[in-house]
């Protein structure tokens, strides 16, 4: 990894962090407060605020959706981290809008009025939409919303946000930058890696497909670094990096690793791609029928995260920004792995 002093002269003057308490968000303003970064994050009265009162971040309550509250967050401010999203495969439509959609044009509209140096989007290669299996490697030239299935929020509402920025560096040089990463995993994973943890749990997780796949997860501090990167380089300013791997592993791999690090027996049973899609679209059906808040255990956007033939190029962000991965696989998954673990035990203590 860089020296903190390298990774971390952004523009001087105070940094806001948007879903500070979310995954990424976390660990961007935890790198950043360990440079010595005065770090302010706007966070909503119910969030759990905890980790970011233990290293010193500044909170500021209130709603992305409410200018005002974004203007008083944004006072002092010259750089921006928008993390906050509401992130998964599954709600209604409403909640993307307000939550991606939505707090993205308050909060860069906001930035704009308070004339900030830098904004730094977290999307995803979502905003690609979903290319055909072996298309790639996926480039950042890539067209953004191709084949977008139907009642894949998600997936629309990344598309919606980076097409609503981009059209204000279009219209008003509006200072973007744009961080792609893929699936992201880590400490202070409250969503994916408990979903996986209690699938090996109850021996429920099924190789998608023979499992020789690459697949595309990140952790999440190696895309901090990225971020952060970017957000110091004067040529990353109307630019967009995808940040999606650490090195080339297929599914069967990760999943290894992952069973390995959780001390559970690794998942040994396949199930074909297109069956696992298709079983993923009708128990969607049903339970958006029965309109159930929690996800089903399966869904298409899962079975397609893990058993998709496609690779996305991360080029350009080695050899624009500098960036490589600081941790293997093994010693992330292990480090996300602990983390859970313990979080898991002080809940249920």
């Amino acid at each position: 990894m860089k020296a903190d002093h390298d990774l971390l002269s952004v523009e001087p003057g105070r940094v806001l962090v948007t879903g500070a308490t979310g995954l990424l968000g976390s660990h961007i303003a935890e790198r950043l407060t360990a440079a010595g970064m005065a770090v302010r994050a706007l966070v909503r009265p119910t969030s759990r605020t905890e980790f970011l009162r233990a290293i010193a971040v500044e909170l500021v309550t209130g709603d992305l959706t409410d200018p005002a509250a974004c203007a008083r967050a944004l006072q002092g401010v010259s750089t921006v981290f928008h993390c906050a999203a509401k992130v998964g495969d599954w709600g209604a439509w409403h909640e993307f809008q307000v939550g991606c959609v939505d707090a993205t044009r308050v909060l860069a509209e906001a930035s704009a009025r308070a004339g900030i140096r830098r904004f730094v989007h977290i999307s995803s290669t979502s905003a690609y939409g979903h290319p055909l299996d072996r298309e790639g490697p996926i480039d950042e030239q890539a067209p953004l919303g191709k084949r977008v299935w139907p009642l894949d929020y998600y997936t629309r509402s990344k598309v919606e946000c980076e097409r609503l920025l981009w059209s204000m560096v279009e219209h008003s040089d509006f200072p973007l930058t744009v961080i792609r990463p893929s699936w992201l995993y880590g400490e202070r994973d409250r969503t994916t890696f408990g979903r996986f943890a209690r699938e090996f749990r109850r021996g429920g997780v099924m190789i998608v497909g023979p499992g020789t796949n690459p697949l595309s997860a990140v952790y999440a501090g190696v895309v901090a670094d990225a971020a952060i990167l970017a957000a110091r380089n004067p040529d990353a300013q109307g630019e967009a990096y995808n940040i999606t791997n650490q090195g080339r592993i297929t599914q069967q791999q990760f999943l290894d690793l992952l069973a390995d690090a959780l001390g559970f027996p690794r998942a040994k049973r396949h199930i074909p791609y297109r069956l696992a899609y298709a079983g993923g679209f009708l128990l969607e059906m049903q339970d958006r029928l029965l309109q159930r808040r929690e996800p089903p255990r399966v869904t298409r956007y899962g079975a397609w995260l893990l058993g998709r033939f496609l690779e996305y190029s991360t080029t350009k962000a080695e050899t624009r920004l500098g960036w490589s991965p600081a941790l293997t696989y093994k010693e992330s998954v292990a480090r996300t792995a602990k983390w859970f673990l313990e979080d898991e035990r002080l809940r249920s203590a």
